[in-house]
């Protein structure tokens, strides 16, 4: 597998860490009688729960264009040296921001969303040139 494919199973493992997150912290919270039943009440999670719920969908937003670059990029057989940098970029950005996220740090929660959107943008390029 190339290095951008590693990253990509790199990230689908994040993504589970995510979900994972997010589902165990708000359980915590609510209890199992909630979370195994039909959830009628809509309870919202609060604090790290809602903290880790919005670094979930955040991921989200930026997975599918990530998963379709590398995709295109390995279709195409363009990987090269921005596609090389910018995968790993991207998945190291991710992974910083969900405990960045976590712990409620913003400014450099900030920077490693701009570190990963900066990778991704970097595999997208290397499909066009």
């Amino acid at each position: 597998m190339t290095l951008e494919l590693w990253c990509l199973f790199g990230a689908m493992v994040l993504g589970l860490m995510h979900l994972t997150a997010a589902s165990f912290t708000f359980k915590a919270q609510v209890g199992n009688r909630y979370s195994v039943g039909a959830r009628d009440e809509n309870l919202q999670p609060k604090g790290v729960a809602a903290r880790l719920d919005r670094a979930q969908r955040n991921f989200l937003e930026t997975f599918a264009i990530f998963v379709a670059a590398i995709l295109l990029a390995h279709m195409l057989g363009k990987s090269g040296s921005w596609s090389q940098i910018g995968a790993p970029l991207y998945l190291a950005g991710r992974v910083l921001f969900l405990p960045l996220y976590a712990a409620g740090v913003p400014w450099l929660r900030t920077f490693s969303w701009n570190a990963a959107t900066l990778g991704l943008v970097l595999v997208m390029v290397q499909s066009v040139v």
